[in-house]
């Protein structure tokens, strides 16, 4: 009876590590997912080369709206940023008839890139056809970002959504 009892915990302890065993590789897979995805955000911002999908609007003094589809974005690089995103809020001086988004197209300039412990920021100025935009990228290492907005003519406005690498139709229509 014994022995049997002695072999029982014998293979129960076998099948306790095999577990344990798994949950560290799991444990090490997560790890290793999140390293990678940092290293791939670190490199669309050395690149400054991204596209920002919106997921929230944060107006000034409003509510959260979540954006449906996807198909809100501002494409950041060196060359040319594009941005088109919903815009809920006060507008002070915009043309009868103005589309009433965030949308521009323009050069950045004064581009700064800051890094803290976990996050980047990263600010730049962009002229577009009838206003000049101050943006700033609070970046998540993990692709999570928050984009805010301040224009002249319309009151500041907050994002929140990922960063992505452009699509390679996208990039090669700059």
């Amino acid at each position: 009876m014994k022995t049997k009892l002695s072999i029982l915990l014998v293979l129960l302890c076998f099948l306790n590590s095999a577990v344990f065993a798994q949950e560290k590789t799991k444990k090490e897979l997560k790890a290793e997912k999140a390293q990678q995805k940092q290293k791939e955000i670190e490199a669309l911002i050395d690149s400054k080369n991204f596209v920002f999908e919106a997921q929230k609007v944060n107006p000034q003094g409003g509510r959260v709206i979540i954006l449906d589809y996807n198909t809100y974005f501002l494409k950041f690089n060196t060359e040319k940023t594009t941005s088109d995103l919903p815009f809920f809020g006060r507008a002070f001086n915009v043309a009868y008839g103005g589309d009433g988004g965030i949308k521009f197209e323009g050069v950045p300039e004064n581009i700064k890139i800051e890094k803290k412990k976990k996050s980047y920021i990263l600010k730049a100025t962009i002229k577009g056809k009838d206003d000049v935009y101050n943006i700033t990228f609070s970046i998540f290492l993990n692709g999570g970002t928050s984009l805010f907005v301040n224009s002249n003519n319309k009151a500041s406005i907050s994002y929140d959504g990922e960063i992505k690498a452009p699509k390679a139709n996208e990039s090669d229509k700059k």
